[in-house]
């Protein structure tokens, strides 16, 4: 279904500025109207009042984080810098008056989104075992064992943060304002920045860490747009996701749809893992552990 409105979503080209630095975007997103959805209270622990210091403190925490693993060329610092820049440019776009609806709401998303991060990764280091969400195990487990090429390290991190967090994160927070509004625009504006940022920091990842992640667009080579589609498709799929858990009429209901949300991302990471750990995808003559990434 969701490949079927992307075909024809990418009729649609959402009116961003062009220039050097933007690439054009695809808001196919935006024509997609939320399923009827009730309110109910955001139940989390992080920036509850939504502070834009909350950000700040974000982004220190990742810096705090990323910076021994860079140091280290650990791989796990390729996903930590992707998510570090992003959230830099979060912090840039939501200062801007009228970007989002509601910048207190995506503040508070944005910490709660990175805490899932943060505790998958301290879960996994302490040998969490089960506890570490499948999709999220592999990632790790790979960037431990050396075994992609970056690009595969920072797609296995986006497909854990999105494919599986993502949903949990915004059925946590609600899906409707207090007064009946739809929290989806602004989900939906969240694309626009990541359009944004995306080229540049693979840019930045593929000077730092491994000069193949230039090449990330898709395993074969397609077009940047065609992998910024991909990231808006996931980012669909979990609202969409997110729809279906807070709509389950019963706890077994809701239990199948987490099952199935779990399930689906390992999928998505068992078979990316796969493909960016054969030899031919990677650059001529470099083995998957290249410059920054073969003195780790």
């Amino acid at each position: 279904m969701v490949s079927g409105i992307l075909a024809v979503g990418l009729a649609f080209w959402t009116a961003v500025p062009a220039s050097a630095a933007t690439p054009l975007f695809i808001g196919w997103t935006g024509l997609l109207p939320p399923l009827p959805t009730a309110y109910t209270p955001a139940d989390v622990q992080e920036c509850t009042d939504g502070d834009p210091r909350c950000v700040d403190a974000t982004i220190a925490h990742m810096q705090v984080r990323y910076d021994p693993l860079a140091a280290s060329c650990d791989h796990n610092a390729v996903f930590a810098l992707t998510y570090l820049r992003t959230t830099e440019e979060y912090r840039r776009v939501a200062a801007q008056p009228g970007f989002f609806q509601d910048v207190s709401y995506v503040n508070t998303e944005d910490a709660v989104f990175a805490a899932y991060y943060f505790h998958a990764y301290d879960s996994w280091r302490a040998g969490g075992g089960t506890e570490v969400p499948a999709a999220w195990r592999i990632a790790f487990d790979a960037a431990a064992g050396r075994r992609l090429a970056g690009a595969g390290n920072i797609l296995l991190g986006m497909n854990a943060h999105v494919n599986r967090d993502l949903p949990f994160v915004l059925a946590s927070l609600g899906l409707v304002s207090a007064d009946g509004r739809s929290r989806k625009p602004d989900h939906d504006k969240v694309n626009v920045m990541l359009n944004q940022v995306v080229d540049p920091l693979l840019r930045e990842a593929a000077d730092r860490f491994d000069p193949s992640i230039d090449n990330i667009a898709t395993p074969l080579g397609l077009s940047y747009t065609v992998l910024m589609q991909l990231l808006v498709t996931w980012r669909e799929t979990a609202w969409r996701n997110a729809e279906r858990l807070v709509n389950a009429p019963t706890a077994e209901a809701r239990a199948r749809v987490e099952r199935e949300i779990e399930t689906a991302a390992a999928v998505t990471a068992t078979t990316l893992r796969t493909v960016y750990s054969v030899p031919g995808l990677l650059p001529l003559g470099q083995d998957r552990n290249v410059y920054c990434m073969a003195r780790s």
